[in-house]
């Protein structure tokens, strides 16, 4: 139902206006807000906080179906619920998670979340941003770059050092920080090679006060939150990979029935057509990695191994099948009419956010390998 629900809005309403914010690289508020009407902005969160109570693998299904569709929009979810709204959900003081929870989750309001740093990306561990005691709470200083949403955003959450002289992963906590604080700066909106509609900004901190009761869990403890959250927003990457291969393969898949050379459709030759024999195995192979992962997860098994490969597969998978897409279109997949383009501009995030291709082949091998020294 979900994934019906999902597809039937993304290819109605998403699907015709995703040239033009690629285009424009304006905010998908209206999408955003069709999102919310139809209760899917806080999926994975709890009815009585606000969200539909459904599981990982519906937030999978429901991100897949968006991609499909509309890549900016996909992530722009997939930000907003995994990045911004889960950490204070799973993390927060019962009143964090009533003051900000619910909002989100209704889509009323945006999170986003400030991890990466311009000395501090794959190397989360190297943060440089603090968060200093004071009276009632604590001030923060430093910037965070790359923070999705963080433009449209009301609550932010950011990782600081709180504890230099402790050890490299207990130095650091995570805080609830209102996007509209004073001495907070969006100081920059990227502008991107894809996903160009997605809000993604250099943010300032500047002496901000944060009220104690705004610490994210546990002081010492921001590394390993963010970790996990990493750990299962792998999953959604995947399925928006997933999602951005399926768009592209069927635009590939209708012009190899459509387009004739030689007195016949392309797709008669074996040349385009085992390609796409190729593209649809691999998407398959991606769909099964990602619901598996998911499944785990939402049986409360360990997952972060199998997130870590679907993650991987299904953003390089997804690289393969866009490129071949547009071979497939020849000419006309290298111009922006036909829109194949769009999805392989779009892809190459997948293989960057959340942890990039070489952190997941990191991230499988100390799994497969344990410690060696």
């Amino acid at each position: 139902m979900i994934r019906d629900t999902v597809r039937d809005l993304a290819r109605k309403e998403f699907l015709p206006r995703a040239a033009a914010l690629d285009e424009s690289g304006e905010f998908p508020w209206d999408n955003f807000k069709k999102l919310a009407e139809l209760g899917l902005t806080g999926i994975p969160i709890p009815e009585d906080y606000g969200g539909a109570g459904a599981d990982t693998l519906s937030m999978a299904i429901a991100l897949e179906e968006i991609a499909r569709a509309c890549g900016s929009t996909c992530l722009t979810l997939a930000a907003h619920t995994s990045l911004g709204t889960m950490p204070i959900y799973l993390f927060g003081s019962e009143e964090l998670k009533r003051k900000y929870v619910p909002s989100n989750a209704r889509g009323e309001t945006i999170g986003s979340y400030g991890l990466t740093e311009p000395g501090a990306g794959s190397d989360s561990g190297g943060t440089q941003t603090t968060a200093v005691p004071a009276p009632g709470g604590w001030r923060l200083n430093g910037s965070k770059m790359f923070m999705t949403n963080a433009s449209v955003s009301t609550v932010m959450t950011v990782t600081a050092v709180t504890d230099r002289a402790a050890e490299k992963h207990s130095r650091i906590s995570a805080f609830v920080v209102e996007s509209k604080a004073k001495g907070v700066t969006v100081a920059k909106k990227e502008d991107k090679l894809g996903c160009r509609a997605s809000d993604t900004c250099y943010v300032t901190f500047e002496d901000v006060f944060v009220p104690e009761g705004n610490l994210l869990g546990q002081r010492g403890q921001g590394w390993r939150y963010f970790m996990e959250i990493l750990d299962a927003g792998r999953i959604g990457i995947g399925a928006m990979a997933l999602g951005l291969a399926e768009g592209a393969y069927d635009k590939a898949l209708e012009y190899a029935r459509e387009r004739k050379t030689f007195g016949k459709p392309i797709g008669a030759h074996q040349g385009v057509a085992f390609m796409l024999a190729d593209m649809k195995t691999e998407i398959e192979a991606a769909r099964h990695l990602i619901y598996h992962a998911a499944r785990l997860k939402d049986s409360g098994k360990p997952f972060a191994l199998d997130a870590a490969m679907a993650k991987l597969f299904s953003s390089e998978m997804a690289m393969r099948v866009c490129r071949n897409a547009i071979q497939v279109l020849g000419g006309y997949g290298y111009m922006t009419e036909y829109g194949v383009e769009r999805y392989y501009r779009d892809a190459k995030l997948c293989e960057i956010g959340e942890g990039t291709s070489e952190i997941q082949r990191l991230v499988i091998s100390k799994h497969i390998l344990g410690k060696l020294s």
